[in-house]
Formats: C-alpha cells, sequence, structure tokens
C-alpha cells in the first residue's frame, strides 16, 4: 500500500465539501486531565497525562475505556520544513523507508506485522511533524510499542529499499499531484505565497528532485532527527497512565538519545508588500475556480486570542452554505457553483487563510472575483454581528464533542499542537479562549490579515484563451 502525505494545500479538500472542517478544535473544557511529569506533575486535566522519560521522549496517555482498543501515535518533531534545499520529498522519502524491515524484526515489513496482529496502521508527513499510528487491540499494545521502538533506533536500508521507494514515491507524486490540475495550482500559490520560508516548497518534493534522493541522505536525515528527544508518543485507549508509563519505561527507555539535535533554525517571511497573482491554464479543468491565500498567523506563532478570532472569523465568512461568501455568491448572485473559506492554523511558523470560489460553467472569473472582494471588504470594514459570532461559537462547540469522541482525532489533536510547538494546557484551554473571542477582535483580525498586498490570487481555467487573465 503506497503511504500518504498530509496534502498540505488541502483546496481539494475545500472543494469537496461545501461545509469546510475547521482547524484547531481541542476538547471541551468538561474533559479534564491529570498531566504528571517526571520531575513536577502539573494538573491539566483528569482524563489526559503526560511525562518525559530519560532520554527526552515525552509521552501523553489519554485513557478511554469504552472499548479495548489503542491507537499508539509516534510524532517526530520534522517535516519537509526542515529540510535541506535541493533535497525536497526527503521527509517524506524517510517516512516511506520506515516501514521496511527494522533491527531485530526478520523480513516482514512493518505494515505486515501490524497486519498479523490484526490492527491497522499509517503515516502522515507535513512542513512540521512525521507521525505513525497503529490501531490495535489492547492486548498487543506492548508489541506495537517494541516494533515502533525498534525502528526509532536501528532502521536498516538496503539498496534494493531505497529503489524501491524511490519508484513508490514517484508514482505517488505523479498520481496525487501531477494528475490534479488542482493540487499543481495549489503548487504554484504556496511557492508564491512564501517567498523565502520553506512552507514554499511541496511536501511530496518536486518531481526533478525526488530522484535524486540517495540513500546517504536518508540515513542521514533519519539518525539526524529520528530520537526520543525529538519525538512525542501518544497513547490513548483502554489504558491507564501507570501502565503506559511502566511499558514506555521499559520498551523506549533503553532508545538513546541523540545530542545532535538543535532547536530548529528556519528563515523568516519579509513583511509582504505586494499581492501576487497566478494564472494556471489546464485542459483538465472542468470550471474556472478562483483561490486565494492570505498569510496569517498560526496558533503557535499568533498573540494571544488571534487564531481564535480567525477560526471563528473564517467560520462566519466561508463556512458552510449559510456563510456570507455562499449566500452572497451562489444563493443571492448565483453566479458561483461552491465557495467557502478555511483557516490553515496547525503549522509551527505561520498559517494562512484560503477561500475559494467555483465558477458557473460559463461564468465570469473577473465578475466573481470582484463580488468576492465585496464580501471581504464588508468584513474587514465593518467586522460581524453579535448573532453570527454566537452561532459560530455553537457550531465549534458542538465539533469538539465530536473529535473528543474519536479516538485517533483526540491523539491527533495533542501530537500535532506539541509538535507545532505548541502545551498540552493550550489543547485543553482551547474551547475557553474561542468562548471568550469578542466582536472587537474578529473586526482586528479581518482588517490586519484580510489585506490584498498580504495574498496570491490564484485562477485556474481550462480555456487558453486569456480570459482568466
Amino acid at each position: 500500500m503506497i503511504r500518504s502525505s498530509l496534502f498540505t494545500g488541502g483546496i481539494t479538500l475545500m472543494l469537496a465539501t461545501i461545509t469546510l472542517s475547521m482547524v484547531g478544535q481541542p476538547i471541551p473544557l468538561s474533559q479534564a486531565a491529570t498531566v504528571p511529569a517526571e520531575v513536577s506533575p502539573v494538573v491539566f486535566d483528569q482524563k489526559v497525562h503526560s511525562f518525559s522519560l530519560d532520554n527526552g521522549l515525552q509521552v501523553v496517555v489519554i485513557p478511554d475505556h469504552r472499548l479495548p482498543v489503542v491507537t499508539h501515535m509516534v510524532w517526530y518533531r520534522v517535516g519537509a520544513a526542515d529540510e535541506q534545499p535541493g533535497a525536497s520529498g526527503l521527509a517524506h522519502f524517510v517516512e516511506h523507508l520506515m516501514f521496511k524491515s527494522c533491527n531485530a524484526v526478520n523480513s516482514e515489513t512493518f505494515s505486515q506485522i501490524i497486519s498479523r496482529l490484526g490492527g491497522i496502521d499509517n503515516a502522515t508527513t507535513n512542513h512540521d511533524a512525521t507521525y505513525y499510528f497503529q490501531r490495535v487491540a489492547k492486548k498487543q499494545l506492548r508489541d506495537v510499542m517494541e516494533l515502533e521502538a525498534r525502528r526509532m533506533a536501528g532502521l536498516q536500508l538496503s539498496d534494493d529499499d531505497i529503489r524501491v521507494e524511490l519508484e513508490v514515491i514517484q508514482e505517488e507524486r505523479r498520481s496525487n499531484i501531477d494528475n490534479d490540475p488542482i493540487k499543481l495550482l495549489n503548487e504554484q500559490m504556496l511557492a508564491t505565497l512564501y517567498q523565502n520560508h520553506r512552507y514554499s516548497v511541496p511536501v511530496l518534493g518536486w518531481a526533478h528532485e525526488i530522484p535524486t534522493l540517495t540513500r546517504v541522505q536518508a540515513l542521514a536525515f533519519y539518525r539526524r532527527h529520528y530520537a526520543p528527544n525529538n519525538a512525542v508518543l501518544v497513547v490513548s485507549g483502554d489504558v491507564t497512565n501507570a501502565e503506559v508509563r511502566r511499558l514506555a519505561a521499559e520498551i523506549y527507555g533503553p532508545v538513546k538519545r541523540r545530542s545532535e539535535i538543535v532547536q530548529r533554525r528556519r528563515p523568516t517571511e519579509p513583511r509582504p508588500l505586494a499581492a501576487r497573482r497566478v494564472n494556471f491554464v489546464d485542459k483538465r479543468a472542468a470550471r474556472m475556480t478562483i483561490f486565494r491565500y492570505y498569510l496569517a498567523p498560526s496558533y503557535a506563532s499568533a498573540e494571544p486570542g488571534e487564531a481564535e478570532a480567525l477560526d471563528l472569523l473564517i467560520s462566519i465568512v466561508g463556512g458552510g452554505e449559510t456563510s456570507r461568501l455562499y449566500r452572497h455568491l451562489v444563493t443571492d448572485r448565483n453566479i458561483g457553483a461552491a465557495a467557502g473559506m478555511r483557516y490553515y492554523g496547525e503549522e509551527r511558523d505561520s498559517g494562512r487563510l484560503a477561500v475559494f470560489v467555483v465558477a458557473h460553467k460559463d461564468g465570469d472569473i473577473s465578475e466573481i472575483e470582484a463580488e468576492m472582494d465585496v464580501v471581504l471588504s464588508e468584513v474587514a470594514r465593518n467586522g460581524v454581528t453579535a448573532d453570527e459570532l454566537a452561532r459560530a461559537k455553537s457550531r465549534f462547540e458542538v465539533r469538539s464533542i465530536f473529535t473528543a469522541d474519536n479516538q485517533l482525532k483526540r491523539s491527533k489533536r495533542f501530537g500535532e499542537a506539541l509538535t507545532a510547538g505548541r502545551k498540552i494546557e493550550d489543547v485543553i484551554a482551547w474551547p475557553r479562549r474561542i468562548m471568550a473571542v469578542d466582536l472587537a477582535q474578529i473586526k482586528t483580525v479581518a482588517r490586519k490579515y484580510l489585506q490584498k498586498r498580504r495574498s496570491v490570487t490564484g485562477i485556474l481555467t481550462g480555456k487558453a484563451d486569456g480570459s482568466a487573465l
């Protein structure tokens, strides 16, 4: 099975549904948890625990005793934005190679062993992190911990492994990106939006650089970044803090920390001075579509309250068929077939606001862009209403409950936050912070971040007649 990476552009996902899923929806405050640290325990919530091993591995435990099932996740604080120039796709390549045979394991691959145990597994690479997960019966927890600890400590790679996986990731790039004009446009937009930061480079890698990746590069990347003191273990399900602590100390404890791991140093973005445009013609595009990205802070990089205000703003302006954007362009003006917005606030160094409108078959893209700007300008000038804000908060509360009820999503929320530089208490406090956002904050972030100079606009059309220019 081809290992699939997270497609960080996500505009295809936006087009898949008008009711857009929102980012950054942790657990309700009602689900409180103890987080004992090895040295100085701190109480966060009665259902989430955290401690660190002597080798630096951070462990998060989320008990859920409804079923005898466990989700086991290992997150590494390394992603595509940590690659060296010229080696794009290396983080994703290493993710694939981690499923090959490991030290002290027979000729079966990692996934073959998990399947034999009756479980499921997969992995994802994004710009900031790489994570691996298994979902198994509780009685198999020790087995998956031992397997994951082995490949954390001693990945073994043959030349044949390199050859096969290079072919696999090139095919993944062709099928997932090169065959989809929307994703190709997204790559061009990100490369234009980020002028200096490595978020401009696709997670899967540029097509011309992937074939040049080598075994030496892969092993060097693995040895530099794959270590307990650069990882977070999240275990959720039918477990207790005491049993996970005992197993983690026994199985992961002997894995040696690596002293060469240093704090991430990434280039920062210059102050944006001018709006940018990308016009992409592809005969496979069924309908003309307009996309726009605005540079904005992420939850990890925002000032207090800003990210929460952005999440609510996007829900009000572009979060479904009752949103301002959809009503104006689709329902009232009937010039768009779909419209929406999304906030990408999960990354470590920067986030972005995304807007899209799909035209009717014979739509005028210039008219659509002008009417889209009417909606965005109005909210930047005047903000939103108290009723809109109250309804948006209610939607977030409901989504938080559903997230808390899903073992995998709940685990992912903590792993994602911790590898992006946030803390457990940030995840726990999210509902309170969302509910504390007021109308003035919404207006402030709208005015501050919905500025053309912070944006790149992308036009996708199947016609090469200049109509999109």
